[in-house]
């Protein structure tokens, strides 16, 4: 080993003997983390943090990363830890004690310089380590905290031979993602069985692994001692159960490792479509009444969950597949055909599979290995569970992220390049301190991290800058920047790498890997010039930075940095085999308060700020008003926006709903005060009315009891009379639209910088398409190490063939891996949620009662009804109350109930004629396949858009299912020309059970029992309103319930007829803005229990099927291929 020298370190943050800890003013708080009913489930206060912190950022650190025994207190005592300043010290403290021990610094004050900007940068959230370094470093080394050994090991870099640890905290584990081999082995080390042991001590210290099993014989193929292996699926059902118990019962089982397999494994199909038919039986147990939620029985039932799979594909493949080519399954004993598909059959199932359920994604292997550094050492075959870590078998990487946000300036528009170098060189050497202090789960991970010394540098809130800088995410002037910015950060952290080799000698391996991992440093530089022709052995050209669209100072120095890291490079060779990824950054994103991270673009505009004391306060996203203020807009124009985005937060001055309107509804000037400061802090307007705001009193006073206001289904404000339209205009006063389109002022030239990755609100159109989301990773993979962890959600109707165009898209402009999820695709969650409009008033047993019908208001006891005398007193009733269709019904039904003779009903049939249809009618066709059997329904129209009849197609002309459909089809519409209720249809013949049944290749139902069945859940949710029936709503053209109400009035009214349109006793009036000054404090927080749910409300309405955080309750977000939750900080995966 080489003598080292050390290297010196420059100040840019910092003035040599000033305290760095005086350099931000504190303030101390309170950590308060509720769960959505309100309870308490964490508190701790007098938490010490920088004033600029959010909550937020205060609530993760305090709940997740200080340590919370064995620190030593001011009385001598052991305790927690409670300030910002504790963690900063013990963590660079940890790498400056270990750095300085083993001589990486050239002097004493290299070290203090070192230590005093780790911890500003800190401090002010400019960086962060991944989390288990926060768990962690530094514990031993600044608390003199001990433990028993855990089974780790190390390299003695003195001997540089392997030791196994004799204390679990003297060398901490900062390794996030982790690579393990499998063998063709059932019991030996090193085998099947034994790599359930080694993924296990990984996941108890709360990271991710990765595996390629394609070694594992396929079903079918010969054992030594003869037979024949029951093949790779069935192992892989060991290792799903395994992974689940061990994450405490499988609460971050989604995230926890990746399965790989290689596209000619024996088994592949059966592995593409695993997930799949799981989900299926997901349904099926649903349907028979289990729990549909992610915890639920149904889904620990089934297999599958508790991974994220990828197969690996090579440029073979995709050559097979566009000359339409067969491809071959291989055996893994003799290398023999076993069976030979069409490529586009199987590329087919890969889209299908991934449009059902998500998984699985793909890796492309030839781009993967075309940028390895060291193939000497073996090939690329898997990766960590996001996929952003992507090298050798056995291996591990430790994460930090830059926030890049910290590194522009807002004012002159220009990102500190300066600033950035300093602090991925700095980085760089705290990664590479980080791999010498480390302790590894296995011998071989600790012997092959220490000889290749990946590292995974990477950044985040690139969305962010994108848009306080004015320029649209999916444009060529953002992929220039991205480009440009990625460039900066692995150029200087290679350079880095150079100088330290330099300084204490190249990596282990690095002399055998000279010449590839030299190729893969010049192109990454022939990227960073845009010059193809400089390209050496790619099978995939990259996408380079566009110098006619790149500002020149970022162009420039993105050049400088690889032309430093390719000569360093050749002179010393470099320190590290890797040196960045591009991490989902789930929770240190979070204590960072970052908007995006990695590579995204932001979820939303509008979003919940956190408070000291758990309440939650709404704003817009801080970025658009600097935005807006950057394209010229005025001060009046800019506050008009935001408050078209983020509402009024008050119900001051609100149209429809005001405190005029609501005093005239029995509400009181207290409850009135209640509702404006709840508004603060809500997404919907309704929220505001409910009981956790108004109180028990209230809702008894106005004539609720608890069966009522506590059902799921209540709405005061229906109850109170309020029109939906009415409802609608108010909340969008008071809680805004959530989207900036159609707001006023704005030129809708500017949209495009304000695309999110989902639409935003209710009636927002826009977001980023899946190109735009795989162009920017191709502009920022050619100047990664290993790659980017990033899922690109795609909205509920997107098609099969979508899925495929965007894995095909993201293979020709060379990117390595790639996740793509339809909103809403999980059997198990209708998107109901999303669109159900459907309005029920609930009666006092707390029983919904269907509003279509109102009952007469007046008491019919006076009226003289006596049907055997004969004395009608239809005159009499009309002369009493205006006649209406309703009252009529309501009047024969009242004749039926109290009469005991048949005549009157005999009488009434007669009186009921088949109504005819209209010569020409509305409707529509829909097709449908039923366990693989297509099928057309065909629907006819009555003028005001109610059922008149249907037509089935199925089979051939003569078939006896043909005929017996036909026939059926036919006493179905003859029984709704005559009055037959729909709904009496959908429940007698809603879940009918025969052949064909199954799977259903359909929008929005997935599995029927039978043919009717599957009719009836079309017809139920088409004409009636039922979304209970479907397992995901067609958004784009299904008309409400409430569509279907406006129609039959409207119907009513061209025959003469009226409805009162009414749904209470009191009509609605328009209230205007009446500018009055009112005493409602602007800035009150809503610490309402109901507060709690609206985050979760938010979160479900832009991911409508993502699971609930298992720490706290509330709804998740999807972040790379993991779920994150914005209220606890916790992540579904590996930290």
């Amino acid at each position: 080993m080489k003598k080292a020298n050390g290297i010196t370190i420059d100040r840019h943050f910092t003035q040599k003997n000033n305290n760095v800890y005086d350099q931000y003013t504190y303030n101390t708080r309170s950590s308060i983390i509720k769960n959505p009913n309100g309870e308490t489930i964490f508190e701790m206060n007098d938490v010490e943090v920088p004033n600029s912190w959010s909550q937020v950022a205060t609530d993760i650190l305090a709940q997740k990363y200080f340590r919370k025994a064995g620190v030593p207190q001011e009385d001598g005592s052991l305790g927690s830890e409670n300030s910002i300043k504790q963690v900063a010290h013990r963590l660079a403290d940890c790498w400056r004690h270990w750095g300085e021990k083993h001589n990486y610094f050239k002097t004493k004050e290299d070290g203090k310089a070192f230590y005093d900007e780790m911890a500003y940068m800190i401090l002010g959230q400019m960086a962060a380590p991944n989390s288990p370094q926060w768990f962690n470093t530094g514990l031993h080394n600044t608390y003199g905290i001990e433990g028993k050994a855990q089974g780790h090991y190390y390299v003695d870099p003195k001997t540089e031979k392997v030791k196994r640890s004799a204390n679990a905290y003297e060398r901490p584990q900062p390794h996030a993602c982790f690579i393990l081999s499998v063998e063709d082995d059932l019991v030996n080390e090193g085998g099947i069985m034994d790599l359930w042991t080694r993924e296990a001590r990984i996941f108890k210290y709360g990271s991710g692994v990765g595996t390629n099993f394609s070694t594992i014989r396929g079903a079918g193929e010969t054992l030594s001692g003869g037979g024949t292996s029951s093949g790779l699926m069935s192992f892989l059902l060991i290792g799903d159960r395994a992974a689940g118990a061990i994450k405490s019962g499988g609460t971050t089982r989604r995230a926890a490792k990746m399965v790989c397999l290689d596209l000619d494994h024996p088994e592949i199909l059966d592995f593409i479509n695993w997930k799949q038919k799981e989900e299926q039986k997901v349904k099926a147990l649903i349907d028979a009444g289990y729990a549909a939620d992610y915890e639920g029985e149904a889904y620990r039932t089934v297999a599958g969950q508790n991974s994220n799979n990828s197969v690996r594909i090579p440029n073979s493949f995709f050559k097979a597949l566009e000359q339409d080519e067969n491809w071959n399954l291989v055996a893994r004993t003799d290398g023999s055909t076993m069976q030979s598909i069409p490529a586009k059959d199987l590329w087919d199932q890969i889209g299908k599979a991934a449009w059902q359920c998500a998984d699985p994604g793909v890796q492309y292997d030839s781009t993967i290995n075309d940028w390895h550094t060291c193939p000497e050492g073996g090939r690329i075959n898997a990766s960590n569970p996001c996929s952003e870590y992507m090298f050798l078998d056995n291996t591990a990487c430790n994460l930090a992220s830059l926030n890049l946000r910290k590194f522009y300036n807002e004012d002159t528009l220009t990102f500190d390049v300066k600033a950035f170098e300093h602090a991925c060189r700095l980085w760089t050497i705290v990664l590479e301190i980080s791999v010498l202090m480390a302790q590894f789960p296995s011998e071989e991970v600790a012997q092959l991290s220490y000889q290749y010394r990946t590292l995974g540098l990477g950044y985040a809130n690139l969305g962010s800058v994108l848009m306080v800088s004015g320029i649209p995410y999916d444009s060529d002037k953002a992929r220039a920047m991205a480009g440009a910015i990625t460039s900066i950060m692995t150029g200087t952290a290679y350079k880095t790498s150079a100088e330290l080799a330099k300084a204490l000698g190249a990596f282990n391996q690095y002399e055998k890997n000279k010449t590839p991992m030299l190729r893969v440093m010049r192109n990454h530089r022939a990227a960073a010039y845009n010059n193809t022709a400089a390209y050496e052995n790619l099978g995939i050209q990259p996408m380079g930075i566009d110098d006619k669209t790149c500002p020149d100072y970022l162009l420039q120095a993105a050049r400088n940095a690889w032309d430093d890291a390719v000569e360093m490079g050749e002179q010393y060779g470099y320190r590290n085999a890797q040196a960045t990824v591009l991490a989902p950054t789930g929770t240190i994103g979070l204590v960072m308060d970052c908007d995006t991270t990695g590579v995204e673009p932001d979820f939303a505009l509008v979003k919940f700020k956190k408070l000291s004391g758990g309440g939650y306060f709404k704003i817009i996203n801080q970025s658009i008003p600097k935005t807006l203020k950057n394209l010229r807009y005025t001060d009046a124009q800019i506050t008009d926006i935001v408050d078209y985005a983020k509402g009024k937060g008050s119900i001051m001055g609100a149209p429809f709903i005001n405190p005029d309107t609501l005093l005239n509804k029995g509400l009181t000037l207290e409850d009135i005060a209640k509702v404006d400061e709840a508004c603060t802090g809500t997404f919907e307007i309704g929220y505001a009315f409910s009981s956790w705001v108004l109180g028990t009193e209230t809702m008894n006073r106005l004539g609720f009891n608890e069966k009522q206001f506590l059902h799921p289904a209540f709405d005061l404000l229906f109850e109170l009379g309020f029109e939906e339209a009415a409802v609608e205009a108010a909340n969008n006063y008071v809680c805004g639209t959530m989207t900036i389109e159609g707001a006023p002022h704005l030129k809708e030239t500017h949209y495009p910088i304000f695309d999110c990755a989902n639409k935003c609100g209710k009636i927002g159109k826009r977001y980023i398409s899946a190109g735009g989301h795989i162009k920017m990773m191709a502009a920022a993979q050619s100047f990664i190490s290993g790659a980017i962890s990033k899922t690109i959600n795609l909205p509920n109707e997107a098609t099969v063939e979508e899925i495929t165009d965007a894995y095909y898209l993201s293979w020709k402009l060379g990117v390595k891996a790639n996740a793509l999820y339809r909103d809403g695709c999980k059997l198990s969650q209708p998107l109901s949620n999303k669109s159900d409009k459907k309005k029920f008033k609930i009666g006092k047993d707390g029983v919904p009662v269907s509003q279509q019908i109102k009952p007469i208001e007046e008491p019919l006891q006076s009226i003289d009804i006596n049907v055997k005398n004969g004395n009608s007193s239809l005159k009499e009733y009309e002369t009493l109350t205006p006649l209406t269709p309703e009252k009529v019904l309501d009047l024969c039904k009242k004749y039926i109930n109290e009469s005991d003779d048949t005549l009157f009903m005999r009488e009434l049939s007669t009186i009921i004629e088949k109504k005819k249809l209209p010569a020409k009618r509305s409707g529509f066709t829909m097709k449908g396949k039923i366990d693989g059997q297509s099928i057309f329904l065909t629907t006819g129209e009555y003028k005001d858009g109610t059922l008149g009849e249907i037509f089935v197609e199925m089979h051939k002309e003569g078939a006896t299912l043909k005929g017996l459909l036909n026939c059926f089809a036919v006493a179905v519409s003859v029984g709704l020309q005559y009055g037959v209720p729909l709904e009496e249809y959908v429940s007698k013949f809603s879940f009918t059970r025969f052949e064909p049944a199954g799977f259903v290749d359909h929008p929005y139902i997935k599995n029927a029992n039978s043919v009717v069945d599957y009719i009836f859940r079309i017809l139920a949710y088409e004409y009636c309103g039922r979304t209970d029936l479907v397992h995901a709503e067609d958004l784009t053209d299904h008309p409400s319930q409430m569509d279907k109400k406006e129609l039959f009035e409207n119907a009513l009214k061209k025959n003469g007829l009226t409805t009162n349109g009414q749904h209470g006793s009191n009509k609605q009036t328009a209230v205007s803005p009446n500018g009055k000054s009112s005493t409602h404090q602007t800035t009150a927080t809503a610490t309402k229990p109901a507060t709690n749910n609206n985050l979760s409300e938010h979160a479900k309405d832009m991911h409508g099927d993502a699971p609930a955080c298992s720490t706290c309750g509330h709804i998740t977000i999807r972040n790379g291929t993991c779920y994150k939750c914005l209220n606890c900080g916790s992540t579904s995966g590996c930290s």
